[in-house]
């Protein structure tokens, strides 16, 4: 995958258009991404303790990658990624500017 945990990404559809994030956490295999403040979802929490009261807490879901994009940190621009390959070493680079990410 080309986005990783910790990119700044931005939302290209959905209802978090235009708000750009951090990656909290990548899943490969289904293709999607938890990211910082987005795709928000209430759970309800029930109280361990007796006493103590139930909380309703908002927890990022999972957004697909095909509604996201990677901002490149050097020229601060959505941007595709590409590879470019050095010997054994594969390096993401920006196809905007060229630049390694």
């Amino acid at each position: 995958m080309k986005i990783h945990k910790g990119d700044t990404v931005l939302i290209i559809s959905g209802k978090y258009r235009g708000k750009k994030s951090k990656v909290l956490k990548a899943f490969p295999k289904e293709q999607r991404f938890l990211i910082e403040g987005v795709n928000l979802r209430k759970k309800h929490i029930r109280s361990r303790k007796e006493g103590e009261k139930g909380q309703i807490v908002e927890l990022p879901a999972p957004i697909y990658i095909s509604n996201i994009k990677l901002i490149c940190p050097k020229c601060k621009k959505a941007t595709k990624v590409g590879y470019k390959i050095e010997g054994n070493k594969k390096d993401r680079i920006c196809k905007k500017c060229g630049q390694k990410i």
